[in-house]
């Protein structure tokens, strides 16, 4: 656990940085700080490990005042990834990795062997190792950082906006990788943005800092979206934190079902009953098929809200985790869904449920049958589960 009390950091031109900060980062949890420029949250992330000495009052990691410890030692008992990586130019990726094993005094076989099993861990290739930074892309950079961090196994981890030179593709890849290893390491991680939408995917507690270094709200998500502190809080967070608290919800336990038969819209399986896309009946043979984004349970109702709007047919296609179609659930029961989760958000914190957050508000035989590699399924108008009774299996 990362402890501060009462800390406060000025810098000698009188501006205060940081002021009486006193305020618990759990072990083994994800505690994201936010807030616009200027406000202190990296200043807040650099005082634990001593790149930026705090003014007055304590710190302890683990138990343990920072000040009785050599600023290097504590240093080097600290992951630190910064944005674009920082990484040394003239080494190799390996020898990138393999920096701090080496400075606590490991061999270099044994720091070597360290670092090109943390490159497999991030998702690189092996060859990866023999190269320079300059011969990465920036995604690729960002996850030798990570593996640099994590080469001397510390239990703390500290990412100062690791993702913000990213292009989104690359930043939402690497979110997914980040919370991959946090579920097999389980490091006590601070980690710094301004994006809230990062925040909110990213964070079990998220502490949100106004200028001045003045702590304004420290939450779990969900309360945080449900329940702002004040206006500045409401105001960061942004006029759609009610779509936002609906990316904590997912979709198990929508209601599915199978289609019926006939209708305009088919949905065209592969062999393995994967989705392929949608089909325009009305449309000629050879005409292309739509796109279709099958999701799973674990996917959040933020995303079915935004398929069913997307889809031709406003259902959603529902797979399994090998991506074998379980069903369809229709718009209707997903904003019914949405609505309820969000109601019950409010009820668990005491706030009222509101309506601010705003709500999504003749059929033709196929003219030939899908190919022989292919099945299709019927999907028009489907009723919601609950009306049709058909409610199809869940995905595991």
């Amino acid at each position: 656990m990362i402890r501060f009390d009462a800390v406060d950091k000025r810098f000698p031109n009188g501006t205060t940085a940081v002021s009486r900060l006193t305020m618990e980062m759990p072990e083994g949890g994800i505690t994201v700080l936010v807030g616009s420029s200027g406000c202190g949250k990296t200043t807040t992330l650099r005082m634990i490990n001593r790149m930026v000495e705090p003014t007055s009052g304590t710190i302890h990691v683990g138990g343990t005042d920072i000040r009785s410890q050599d600023a290097a030692e504590l240093r080097r008992s600290i992951g630190y990834v910064i944005q674009q990586a920082g990484l040394f130019p003239h080494r190799t990726i390996l020898d990138n990795v393999a920096t701090v094993p080496l400075l606590l005094g490991w061999g270099r076989r044994k720091a070597r062997a360290r670092a090109a099993e943390l490159l497999e861990t991030v998702g690189l290739a092996a060859d990866t190792g023999r190269r320079y930074p300059h011969q990465l892309s920036g995604g690729q950079q960002q996850r030798v950082g990570v593996a640099r961090a994590l080469a001397a196994d510390p239990p703390v981890l500290l990412m100062d906006e690791p993702f913000g030179a990213v292009d989104p593709v690359v930043r939402t890849q690497l979110q997914d990788e980040l919370l991959r290893l946090q579920r097999e390491l389980n490091k006590t991680i601070v980690f710094v943005t301004h994006d809230v939408d990062e925040a909110v995917r990213l964070g079990d507690r998220i502490a949100v800092f106004r200028t001045g270094g003045h702590l304004v709200q420290y939450a779990e998500p969900a309360e945080l979206l449900a329940r702002p502190a004040d206006g500045f809080v409401a105001d960061f967070l942004g006029a759609e934190r009610g779509l936002k608290l609906l990316s904590l919800s997912t979709l198990a336990g929508v209601p599915q079902a199978t289609a019926p038969e006939g209708g305009r819209w088919r949905l065209v399986l592969d062999g393995s009953r994967s989705p392929l896309g949608w089909r325009d009946n009305d449309a000629t043979d050879d005409a292309p098929l739509l796109p279709v984004r099958a999701l799973r349970d674990t996917d959040s109702l933020l995303a079915a809200l935004d398929e069913s709007v997307a889809s031709p047919t406003g259902v959603v296609a529902r797979v399994d985790a090998d991506g074998v179609l379980t069903g369809v659930s229709s718009r209707d029961d997903i904003h019914d869904h949405a609505a309820a989760a969000h109601r019950a958000a409010g009820t668990a914190l005491g706030v009222p449920a509101t309506g601010a957050t705003g709500s999504p508000a003749a059929d033709a035989a196929p003219d030939a049958a899908p190919d022989s590699a292919s099945e299709a399924v019927s999907a028009d108008a489907v009723a919601p589960a609950k009306h049709a009774g058909q409610a199809g299996g869940g995905a595991s």
